[in-house]
């Protein structure tokens, strides 16, 4: 891990550089519905694309916290361009480092470090979301190699992506594949008409027939879900939660910003009561967000085992404040709001998608207050 000065040097030079290559563009991105390649390049030229892997694999090697302080930075620049640090470092290349041989990590790292690949995981199906153990598509073995069928659907960077992480059923027991576009039968469809994140590239992923070698297998055989899945969506949460305290604290400086500088009544709209109570309770509500995912980040550079927990909880909160924030902050614009002149529309619906991806927010509570029930019941207590 690298020293904590040298961390805070990579964080401005981050904040700099989104000034510099992002926000100006970010409204010609989302029209375009596209992050263009150009960017995807800069980005790991400046090493970003690999901040959080160990520079023994030419990564970075961020500690938690700084990965997460570089998440918030782009997440408040452009949440798509956030979006590629959840999926391709996050989901993929941390999962790589955490189960690839040595043999996969020597091969297929240094091409994610350097963007020459752009990776995606393939998890979501027509059918199977919040009930990942019961994906569809299938594998089967052969002599030579291993043949996957399905449909995976939802996939973020899945039209844009040069590999995925694939997970698919043989008897009812998952296993995470190694899969590249260019293995026959692998095809990807664009969706279209989605609320948000069109230009991350959401597609369907058709596989028919699709030969992988076998030493593509990621992990162990028939422990996809219970090792790979459950890691993968832990550095995913982990990642999520940043992302929500980002749009939040974004939302929050437009609030902020507008309500000193728009006039109504000969007055401005912060010396509104009404209004100053809305900003107090988003203050109040992004300094809650900050401290949960600053507690996530501590418990896992500490390798505490309460940290996959407390990263759930960092998850679910900050994507609830985003969309409350994003809204409040929505409503202080007024009409304006509504405007693409204006970053809060867009804001609030970055945030809603928050609170689906990486395990719904009603998945998360499910899986907070069976811990809860565990971790706060008092033997001998009243009834």
């Amino acid at each position: 891990m690298i020293e904590v000065d040298v961390e805070q040097e990579i964080i401005h030079d981050a904040e700099l550089f989104a000034a510099r290559e992002i926000r100006p563009y970010a409204q010609q991105i989302q029209e375009q519905q596209a992050i263009p390649r150009t960017l995807i390049r800069a980005m790991a030229e400046k090493g970003y694309l690999a901040a959080s892997i160990p520079a023994e694999y030419g990564g970075m090697g961020l500690g938690p916290k700084a990965y997460g302080l570089l998440t918030e930075v782009f997440g408040k620049a452009l949440p798509a361009v956030r979006s590629l640090l959840t999926v391709h470092t996050s989901l993929v290349s941390e999962t790589l480092v955490r189960f690839g041989t040595p043999e996969q990590k020597s091969s297929w790292l240094p091409k994610l470090v350097k963007g020459e690949w752009i990776a995606a995981f393939g998890l979501t199906e027509p059918e199977v979301g919040s009930d990942a153990k019961s994906v569809k598509t299938e594998w089967r073995e052969e002599s030579d190699c291993y043949v996957l069928n399905g449909k995976k659907k939802w996939i973020t960077f899945g039209h844009l992506a040069d590999v995925f992480i694939i997970i698919a059923s043989n008897q009812g027991r998952s296993t995470a594949f190694w899969v590249e576009r260019q293995f026959e039968g692998v095809q990807t469809k664009p969706i279209e008409g989605v609320m948000v994140a069109g230009e991350t590239g959401i597609a369907e992923i058709d596989l028919h027939e699709v030969r992988v070698p076998k030493n593509h297998i990621i992990g162990r055989l028939n422990e996809g879900f219970e090792y790979i899945v459950t890691g993968a969506l832990d550095q995913g949460r982990y990642s999520i939660a940043w992302a929500g305290l980002a749009i939040a604290q974004e939302a929050l400086d437009a609030m902020v910003t507008y309500s000193r500088k728009r006039k109504q009544f000969d007055q401005k709209l912060s010396h509104f009561q009404l209004i100053r109570g809305m900003i107090g309770d988003a203050v109040t509500k992004v300094h809650a967000a900050r401290a949960l995912c600053l507690r996530a980040a501590e418990l896992r550079e500490a390798k505490d085992p309460q940290a996959a927990m407390e990263t759930t909880i960092a998850k679910y909160f900050t994507s609830k404040v985003a969309v409350e924030v994003a809204s409040d902050a929505l409503q202080v614009h007024g009409a304006n709001g509504i405007s693409n002149q204006y970053p809060v529309a867009r804001l609030y619906k970055e945030a809603k998608i928050l609170e689906i991806i990486e395990g719904s927010s009603q998945m998360q509570q499910e899986m907070i207050s069976h811990y809860g029930l565990k971790a706060y019941y008092k033997r001998g207590g009243s009834v």
